[in-house]
């Protein structure tokens, strides 16, 4: 993103961390930056792009390479699909409150024009999450994988949207528990 784009989703952000994803107003972020409304849809067709930049952040997070990339590919697959998966949740916790508002807002019946986008970021999501977690199998075993590993992911964060823990504890036991049962290899 460019400089200009991170300022803009850093105070969308923001405002969506103290008062909801739903409240948040383009015009207000724009004034809160000082530029006209005119330079932040030129960056940002809508607050759902907005949205989508938010996620595409989260999954950058979560594609970032490990600190020690050999002994990343040496743990079993299991602990490389947890660690990947928690690369998401650790870079949303700070952002909780939006995030959660923003898929709440995707959600919304009277937006049927953002459902199927999301069914598709979340198949890529889980991709992703393979490709980062050095896993390999294909066909069948492949397909049911990403259904065990999407199941743990919504599991997971259904767990986030409403975890106060400190450290987001309750979110890393959901995501555990969740991955105990998915047949990786």
């Amino acid at each position: 993103m460019t400089g200009l784009a991170d300022s803009i989703l850093d105070a969308a952000l923001a405002r969506a961390n103290r008062d909801g994803w739903d409240a948040v107003r383009l015009h207000d972020v724009a004034a809160e930056l000082g530029i006209p409304l005119t330079s932040l849809h030129a960056t940002f067709r809508d607050a759902d792009a907005l949205a989508d930049a938010a996620f595409d952040r989260l999954l950058r997070a979560m594609l970032a390479s490990p600190e020690d990339p050999a002994g990343f590919a040496s743990l079993a697959p299991r602990a490389r699909t947890e660690e990947v998966m928690w690369r998401w949740f650790a870079a949303a916790a700070p952002h909780r409150r939006a995030i959660t508002g923003m898929l709440a807002v995707k959600a919304w019946p009277s937006h049927p024009h953002t459902w199927v986008p999301m069914v598709f970021n979340l198949s890529r999501l889980i991709h992703w999450v393979r490709e980062a977690a050095l896993l390999d199998r294909g066909g069948v075993a492949r397909m049911v994988e990403e259904v065990a590993l999407t199941a743990a992911f919504l599991a997971t964060l259904a767990a986030f949207a409403v975890d106060g823990t400190e450290g987001s504890a309750r979110t890393r036991r959901t995501l555990e528990a969740s991955l105990r049962g998915v047949p990786l290899r």
